[in-house]
């Protein structure tokens, strides 16, 4: 069984945050240099990547002058130039300045709220300079640790005027450009606000620009919220509201652990591959969007494991996604998938122009059914679930 080998076609793409780590913790001083962006950008095309995220300060150090802001940019896009790297997301840090303590549009301190929406707008101008399509917004410091701190009706409105003016701003400017909002639960604050998936869907339908306002949920972020990803995702899509994704690995209810896809929870892994690639068992809406990696390589390796732990993570794709299209494709995992109903649930309930009336006038439906033979009625998701798992365990190919 061979290893595949990712290609441009898969459209797999880092953030530079992720391989640029210098690997600092709370319990420690860093452990690796920082590299230069444009280094990062040849490097990332070496190892078979077809994109680059950044969040501003990624790029250009905060406090750069503008000319030296300038000349960074410029050496930055002319390497994407020479590589045929793509900067398909942009973002920007609203969360490692002091300043940003309390949070930036949701900062008791209006000051601070204001200097925190002009640092965005200005990295929208950025984004849409490189041709990016996705500017993620993640809140980071938009939270508190005591209810008492936050009046949060207040802070809510505040949230959705910061992400309207930004969404008003890019339409104004006619930019190609949709804002996807990546909810976490927790850490650095107390508690986030937006913290699931589910969360932030219902923010979005209250904003005045949310036409083009969605959702870049992150595995781990999920998960330590004790939330399913796959389900998170399908959520999103059946809201037409997956603008962007971020994968990586996590193990249970734990800090941030940014591990490399598929070496946390592989089960849930092989689950949202199978509903990236294959989408939903009767069709819908599907994930055409980056494969975008949000991982921390581990504090314990050198330049060379930084490495080796991007390819990781696109192999681990490459392999789940060869093992669930295997799966989909399986006889027994057809039939089991009509016979467990799994088919049959797209069917709707009420039959086409039916009435309320004609169907509560309908017998067969309650007075005339034997509960305790609906109850003897089995579905076999075991055998179901065996199966996707032997595919994950290879031992089908």
């Amino acid at each position: 069984m061979s290893v595949p080998t990712p290609t441009r076609e898969d459209h797999f793409s880092f953030g530079m945050w992720t391989v640029n780590w210098p690997a600092q913790d709370q319990f420690g001083s860093a452990t690796r240099k920082v590299m230069d962006p444009v280094y990062i950008v040849h490097k990332l095309a070496e190892i078979g990547a077809w994109g680059i995220t950044f969040h501003d300060d990624d790029l250009v150090p905060f406090g750069t002058s503008d000319a030296g802001r300038d000349k960074i940019i410029a050496d930055f896009k002319a390497a994407l130039d020479e590589t045929g790297i793509v900067c398909e997301m942009v973002t920007t840090n609203t969360f490692s300045h002091p300043m940003f303590k309390d949070g930036a549009f949701t900062s008791n301190d209006r000051r601070v709220r204001r200097y925190g929406l002009r640092k965005v707008l200005r990295n929208v101008d950025l984004a849409a300079e490189l041709g990016a399509e996705t500017f993620v917004m993640w809140g980071g410091r938009e939270g508190a640790e005591y209810d008492s701190a936050k009046d949060y009706k207040a802070a809510l409105d505040r949230y959705a005027e910061g992400i309207d003016t930004v969404a008003g701003y890019i339409k104004s400017k006619g930019y190609g450009l949709r804002i996807a909002l990546e909810p976490k639960p927790n850490e650095p604050r107390g508690d986030i606000m937006l913290p699931t998936v589910g969360h932030a869907l219902a923010f979005i339908a209250q904003l005045d620009n949310g036409d083009i306002v969605g959702l870049n949920p992150e595995v781990g972020h999920e998960q330590m919220a004790c939330l399913n990803y796959t389900y998170g995702i399908a959520q999103a899509l059946w809201c037409n509201k997956l603008f962007h994704i971020d994968l990586n690995g996590q193990k249970s209810i734990k800090y941030d652990q940014d591990l490399v896809f598929g070496h946390g929870d592989l089960m849930s892994a092989f689950g949202t591959v199978d509903l990236i690639e294959n989408g939903f068992p009767n069709g819908g809406p599907t994930y055409d969007g980056p494969r975008h990696f949000d991982y921390k390589p581990s504090r314990t390796e050198d330049e060379e494991g930084v490495w080796a732990s991007a390819k990781a993570n696109m192999t681990m794709y490459l392999l789940l996604k060869e093992r669930a299209q295997a799966f989909r494709a399986d006889a027994e995992v057809k039939d089991l998938l009509a016979s467990a109903g799994v088919i049959g649930l797209a069917e709707p309930t009420l039959a086409a122009g039916e009435t309320l009336e004609s169907f509560m006038a309908d017998r067969s439906t309650f007075e005339d059914v034997d509960p305790d033979a609906l109850a003897d009625h089995g579905f076999g998701f075991v055998r179901l679930n065996q199966l996707a798992t032997e595919y994950l365990l290879g031992a089908h190919l």
